[in-house]
């Protein structure tokens, strides 16, 4: 029981970790959305997944809001990110159809990886990304509750239309991808 409990809370502590560091649909031409902008926000997501895959700490630093870098200071945040490493290996991810609004965007992501034993299992991390626009380029704020919830409040609309999704964790058992509960085992009601 205690095995399965440390594994339980060390998928969950590598899941959410990616997600927080990483990273509906309104097709562009009904928002007049430049098809840049989509192509960057997906350029942005895409370039932070493979810094994260190839262990680019220091770097993906660069890409969160000024807001986040403002909190955490670089060493931290690569250290932190560093202790990880051995928790998991991306594979791939898949990027959806971002959604842009003036200086914000969610795109929905999903992130595969091997977790490393004692899990030993593929696992898949569904996580809608959250960027906003800030010099020149687009950071990504996932993870960054606090900078989300200001854009969004500044933006009410966009926020209506995307509110905040939790993430969703799967793991591969005998072949088919099963929902994993982030929030741990529940006490039977009594």
């Amino acid at each position: 029981m205690k095995k399965e409990m440390k594994i339980k809370t060390t998928f969950a502590i590598v899941l959410v970790g990616l997600c927080c560091f990483v990273s509906s649909g309104i097709a562009s031409r009904d928002r007049g959305i430049a098809p840049s902008d989509q192509s960057d926000v997906r350029a942005a997501v895409q370039l932070i997944f493979d810094q994260l895959k190839a262990g680019q700490y220091e770097a993906l630093y660069d890409s969160l809001p000024s807001s986040s870098r403002s909190r955490v200071a670089r060493d931290r945040f690569a250290a932190a990110l560093q202790r990880s490493r051995n928790l998991y290996q991306l594979e791939r991810i898949e990027i959806g159809a971002p959604r842009v609004s003036g200086n914000l965007a969610v795109v929905d992501t999903v992130m595969y990886a091997h977790i490393a034993p004692p899990f030993d299992a593929d696992g898949k991390l569904v996580v809608q990304q959250y960027l906003v626009r800030e010099e020149g380029g687009w950071r990504v704020a996932t993870g960054d509750r606090a900078t989300i919830d200001r854009f969004l409040k500044s933006n009410p609309a966009f926020g209506r239309r995307f509110p905040i999704k939790p993430p969703r964790v799967y793991i591969k058992q005998n072949g088919q991808w099963n929902e994993f509960d982030l929030r741990g085992p529940r006490q039977p009601p009594k």
